[in-house]
């Protein structure tokens, strides 16, 4: 279990009172995607999170690999996975991939990413947002409150920031968990993805080979469902142990970008891609469309009030592609098992795989994320 890193002795000092023009709350994908893009400006940005930078990871931690190269943040891969196969319980179906995937070492990469933006961060848990001075919003943390004229919340799926947060298993979450066995996973070139409902019921299993260790979980699209048995009937189908386990949810429906003048990103704008449960890859893409509008805000002399309107847009603008993953999550689990493994088979023609993972890739494509900025150090913080 992960011990929280918080401030203690004289570093637990408050921060109640302090002002700053661009307050990030959350440290991890997104959060940390949206301090790389202030890099460099003159404003006093700050980014809090209850855990140390890299302290917490929650996800099998593998992205397009193309991604990785574009957030300068290669260093981090564990394996490159050119390959994804599809079992069901009728048979497998093998894809070599247009682009490939890579596992990476979570701490190593939230560690590079910080390092681009130069933002100070202290760790603190944001708790709710509070009444504010006009034109400037106010988020009250365990440590005091912290005013800012622009806040991101970065926090995850319990959109911390908002008037309506989430609360499973009622809202719409997936819910995942996964073990993490010390095990030689180099000879594999493939991320394995399990279709059974004898496993899951609606959902699915994968192993995700990481160099030194698998990453073998189980997801279900239904938050009701319970994952630890099947987690570990997968552990023990594959012949690894069960150990290290790490969950969590994660949405599988497009929320508001924005609200009550707060930009919302990740998970709490519900930006994990449906069906797949991917996350990582849309917090980069988001996360920088983000911090592009604050640096317009800071230094083109856009209004707040505009960048929200921006934002807001362009996360509403991938609706439609949302919309069909989120069909396809509810139309696999009622497919009868033998009609799903013939799908899978006709997919594997060489140029269906490319052109379905080439429409995947580009519904949130690396290009986005443009040239790394350089490592730069911000002003000190205003009490």
């Amino acid at each position: 279990m992960t011990v929280r890193a918080t401030a203690r002795g004289e570093d637990r000092s408050s921060l109640d009172g302090t002002v700053v023009d661009v307050l990030i709350c959350g440290a991890s994908f997104a959060g940390l995607a949206v301090a790389r893009e202030l890099a460099g400006s003159r404003a006093r940005v700050l980014l809090v999170d209850r855990y140390e930078i890299g302290e917490r990871a929650t996800s099998a931690c593998a992205a397009p690999t193309p991604w990785l190269h574009a957030m300068g943040v290669a260093e981090a891969i564990s394996q490159e996975l050119a390959h994804m196969r599809f079992t069901t319980p009728y048979g497998s179906s093998r894809y070599r991939l247009p682009w490939s995937w890579s596992s990476f070492d979570y701490r190593r990469l939230c560690e590079l990413l910080y390092e681009q933006s130069g933002v100070p961060f202290q760790t603190a848990k944001v708790q709710r947002r509070g009444a504010g001075a006009p034109g400037r919003i106010s988020v009250e943390t365990d440590r005091g409150t912290i005013n800012a004229g622009l806040v991101v919340d970065a926090l995850g799926w319990r959109r911390v920031l908002a008037a309506d947060g989430y609360q499973p298993p009622q809202a719409p979450l997936s819910r995942g968990l996964e073990v993490h066995p010390h095990t030689d996973a180099r000879a594999s070139s493939a991320l394995d993805v399990w279709v059974d409902r004898s496993l899951v019921r609606s959902g699915y299993g994968w192993c995700v080979p990481a160099g030194g260790e698998a990453r073998v979980g189980v997801g279900s699209y239904e938050p009701a469902d319970h994952v630890r048995s099947p987690t570990v009937d997968l552990a023990a189908r594959l012949g690894v142990a069960a150990e290290r386990f790490q969950g969590n949810w994660f949405p599988h429906r497009l929320r508001a970008g924005t609200e009550g003048g707060v930009f919302f990103v990740g998970d709490s704008a519900g930006h994990c891609f449906p069906l797949s449960g991917e996350g990582i890859r849309t917090a980069f893409y988001f996360g920088i469309a983000c911090g592009r509008e604050l640096r317009a805000v800071l230094e083109q002399g856009l209004s707040r009030e505009q960048a929200l309107l921006r934002y807001s847009r362009f996360s509403a603008s991938h609706a439609r592609a949302y919309s069909i993953a989120l069909g396809l999550q509810r139309l696999i689990p009622v497919l009868p098992p033998r009609a799903l493994t013939l799908a899978l088979r006709v997919i594997g023609y060489q140029p269906i795989v490319d052109r379905a993972f080439g429409w995947y890739l580009d519904q949130a494509h690396p290009s986005f994320a443009g040239r790394s900025p350089e490592p730069a150090r911000a002003p000190a913080l205003m009490a």
